[in-house]
């Protein structure tokens, strides 16, 4: 039985909770913005779509002057090929036949694919799917202080830059690197010192991508940097909000709930749990901010229930809706099927949630 989705014009107040919905107008402003100043400071910006996961959000991006898109997993880019996008960059090592049997599928079917490693072993599984007739670009992942992957040295970026450049079905395209926040310096440190012993070597470097959503608008600190990727931007969350990175009037995504039940005075429960909204805590104390109850917490998440304890007298009644800023956007994105948008509080449109689930 399928379920009749809303059609446009029809009020939030009227849609399933917990669902979802991003404000089309805030959204707009924030893909602006974000390109604006790229533009700006003389930058390429590549969207990371894993926060939204939807090939027409990723389209709107490309209109407004990204250069191509970020995926973190094969089969998340293959579905944002399958739209039509060309300039498609991996942010992960890829190992292991199943995967590269279907990197080399998708490199024959796009233009402008480029992945990323930081070790030996990564390489030479590459090399041995890739050959001098459709070669595969690479770019070489260096930890400047995010402390996830990445080579730790500019000598160390330098040899693997070496390896793939000798690798007939290999293009070494250049440097990535996903740093802490407030890094600018020593990411500028570890480019141009790698710049520089690629030099020797005579090794060009055209690409050098920073990035990260919290120094989103720090990028031109990084002159040694070409692109940034950023993906939250998009949507913004309470993360960002904390952060500085945005303002309450640039938050597009919320999660609309429901009042289920007031069982004890100063406690409610929503129909929200941890199948709509994100575990992660992100350094928070509770799992959301309810607008217009900020001081109302939500202090637990079984699967199907969100439990909010309040002293508010105007918190709402059993059967009226909550919206809640989540704490990581990109998990809630992930929860669901399909998104709704809206303008002026009027659903615009509802769109699958193409690439959810696609995390190898």
């Amino acid at each position: 039985m399928s379920f009749p989705w809303p059609e446009p014009g029809t009020p939030l107040s009227q849609i399933p909770t917990p669902m979802p919905v991003i404000d089309e107008a805030r959204m707009e402003r924030n893909i602006a913005s974000a390109q604006a100043y790229f533009t700006d400071c003389g930058k390429d910006f590549r969207p990371h779509v894993k926060t939204h996961k939807i090939p027409a959000l990723a389209l709107q991006q490309l209109a407004a002057g990204a250069v191509g898109i970020n995926c973190q997993k094969i089969t998340e880019a293959e579905i944002f090929a399958d739209a039509g996008i060309e300039d498609i960059l991996i942010t992960y090592n890829i190992l292991g036949p199943a995967r590269l049997a279907r990197l080399r599928a998708l490199n024959d079917s796009i233009s402008g694919l480029r992945v990323t490693t930081d070790n030996e072993a990564t390489i030479d599984g590459l090399a041995a799917t890739f050959d001098a007739a459709r070669p595969l670009q690479v770019l070489v992942e260096c930890d400047t202080g995010g402390k996830r992957c990445g080579v730790q040295t500019p000598q160390a970026a330098a040899a693997l830059a070496a390896r793939i450049a000798a690798a007939p079905g290999l293009q070494f395209m250049g440097l990535l690197t996903y740093p802490a926040v407030g890094g600018a310096a020593v990411v500028e440190s570890f480019l141009s010192a790698t710049m520089d012993l690629l030099a020797q070597q005579g090794i060009p470097c055209p690409v050098r991508s920073n990035g990260g959503s919290p120094d989103l608008f720090k990028a031109h600190e990084v002159p040694s940097a070409t692109e940034h990727r950023s993906g939250t931007y998009i949507y913004n969350d309470r993360a960002m909000l904390r952060a500085g990175h945005c303002g309450p009037d640039d938050l597009a995504m919320h999660v609309l709930a429901t009042v289920v039940s007031r069982p004890a005075p100063g406690r409610a429960v929503l129909d929200s749990g941890s199948k709509a909204l994100t575990s992660d805590l992100l350094g928070f104390a509770d799992f959301g901010r309810i607008e217009g109850h900020e001081d109302a917490r939500i202090t637990s998440l079984s699967e199907e229930h969100g439990v909010v304890e309040f002293g508010d007298a105007d918190f709402p009644q059993v059967g009226e809706q909550v919206r809640i800023v989540p704490n990581h956007t990109c998990v809630v994105t992930n929860l669901f099927d399909r998104v709704v948008f809206h303008r002026d509080g009027k659903v615009t449109r509802v769109l699958d949630v193409a690439a959810r689930g696609t995390v190898w």
